[in-house]
């Protein structure tokens, strides 16, 4: 099962990694997006639970289905504030900076849990930050406007609510794989509603619609069931350690088919950011936090 569970967070990850290359070909702005791919991934979810005989064997448990809304609130935030970077800045900036997560993870910890953050936890962090600041541009933490308009407040709120998502998602285990992602993605679509602009999706080319289904029923169905299956029956080092092939497959399609080219200091703020990340993932087991074992 362990295996299985690895493979399949493996190829959701990868696929994943693509997510930004099919978001700049949809045409639409980041809350339309998230609103789309969430109807067109409760569909594909919600044929295929039927499908399976899987709605008649669910168990409804009060507390988990809570949960799991929770949950899906975090994840559309996650996601939206994602797009929202992709608009501003280049994927493999964005991606970098939203992988910020586990340290997130880390710091949540030691303030809803009150955990106590080690030397080099803090260390850590704050080299991470250090990194993010490289990447994104000294030049624009000169003022409010310049911060805004480079698209690193989306990046970093993606990475917190990725972090929230993280963090509340291992506390469910009463639901199924269909069950969990098809009411998070349910909830994204009540969520996203009042605020769409429906005149975006007029004039769309056909292309653009491949892309916006892709990313419903690819990014978003497939994808999330594949994530939510397998991360139950992993432990947070492994889960850790495998979502790293999202970023590398997204710096990767950014080099070679979107030709972004970073500059010294951004390719040493990617560095610092996944030495840093890597070094909490791999820290000696006594230092590390109880957050690692959620």
């Amino acid at each position: 099962m362990q295996m299985r569970a690895m493979v399949n967070l493996t190829i959701s990850m990868a696929i994943f990694g693509s997510i930004g290359f099919f978001t700049k070909h949809t045409g639409i702005p980041a809350v339309e997006l998230v609103f789309v791919r969430c109807i067109f991934a409760t569909l594909f979810l919600g044929c295929l639970w039927l499908m399976t005989g899987g709605l008649k064997k669910e168990q409804w448990h009060k507390k988990q289905l809570f949960t799991t809304v929770l949950c899906g609130v975090f994840l559309v935030l996650n996601w939206v504030f994602l797009f929202k970077a992709f608009e501003e800045m280049s994927i493999s900036v964005a991606i970098s900076i939203y992988n910020l997560a586990p340290i997130f993870v880390l710091l949540l910890g030691a303030v809803l849990l009150a955990e106590k953050m080690t030397l080099p936890a803090i260390l850590a962090t704050t080299i991470c930050f250090f990194g993010s600041i490289l990447i994104v541009g000294i030049e624009h933490f000169q003022s409010l406007d310049q911060l805004f308009n480079s698209g690193f407040i989306w990046a970093l709120l993606s990475a917190i609510f990725y972090a929230l998502t993280m963090f509340t998602s291992k506390n469910i285990s009463g639901l199924s794989s269909y069950a969990l992602t098809f009411i998070q993605t349910a909830v994204g679509i009540v969520m996203l509603m009042p605020f769409c602009n429906f005149t975006v999706f007029e004039g769309l080319t056909t292309t653009n619609w491949l892309f916006i289904v892709g990313t419903g029923i690819i990014h978003t169905g497939f994808v999330y069931y594949l994530f939510f299956d397998s991360i139950r029956y992993l432990s947070t080092l492994v889960v850790s350690v495998l979502v790293f092939v999202d970023p590398v497959v997204a710096i990767l399609l950014d080099i070679v088919i979107l030709s972004f080219r970073p500059d010294a200091l951004q390719i040493l703020g990617i560095v610092l950011i996944f030495g840093s990340i890597t070094y909490i993932i791999l820290m000696p087991q006594p230092a590390r936090t109880k957050v690692s074992e959620i």
